[in-house]
């Protein structure tokens, strides 16, 4: 999910941008530290939106940066368990695929991609035995995300499709119409009846 952070630390601004005005040199510095770093506690750090507030400047003996205590706005995307996303399948392994969401990548394990025993094609999909229902690279999908790691230097996302609701965007429009087709036939059937017992 997206967020607009508003953050208050001490920037260490470093020598290097000193010839700067203050603002701007806070500025390069958030850019430098935080856009595209990746923690637990931002998520993602896509953007640096603003700077509302920069207090005096520090010196602090023996370091050579200059220290402002600043608030700022930071445009960051942090992944939620249970939050439902939207993304693009990039890569089909033989043990499941990797989905593009946001700036970050998740798995989904073979086992998670549908209601179905599932397995690798030759041509390179995973292909559901009873439902005839393939994935592939490149198709658009609702996931859930069931699991989040941030042990490595990249965090480890978890999806799974196999909730009602979820999957690829294209069976979830066939499942809509398949029921659409039936609730219409089911009327269609009671209207019949009605007419049939208002005879006389």
């Amino acid at each position: 999910m997206f967020y607009l952070l508003k953050v208050e630390e001490y920037v260490r601004v470093e020598p290097k941008h000193f010839g700067l005005p203050t603002h701007e040199a806070i500025e390069k510095q958030l850019n430098e530290d935080f856009v595209d770093s990746i923690t637990k506690e931002y998520g993602y750090v896509i953007s640096v939106i603003s700077v509302d507030k920069i207090e005096e400047g520090v010196i602090i003996p023996g370091d050579g940066s200059a220290f402002y205590n600043s608030i700022f706005n930071l445009l960051v995307w942090k992944p939620e368990l249970h939050e439902l996303v939207y993304g693009t399948i990039t890569e089909i392994t033989n043990f499941g695929a990797f989905i593009q969401i946001g700036p970050a990548q998740g798995m989904i394990h073979i086992s998670q991609t549908m209601e179905d025993y599932v397995s690798l094609s030759k041509s390179g999909t995973l292909s559901g035995k009873s439902s005839k229902r393939n994935l592939a690279k490149g198709d658009d999908c609702a996931a859930r995300i069931v699991a989040i790691s941030y042990k490595a230097d990249t965090p480890k996302i978890g999806l799974t499709m196999r909730q009602p609701g979820l999957g690829k965007l294209q069976w979830l429009d066939e499942d809509r119409q398949k029921k659409e087709s039936a609730s219409k036939k089911s009327s269609n059937k009671e209207d019949r009846k009605g007419k049939k017992g208002g005879k006389k």
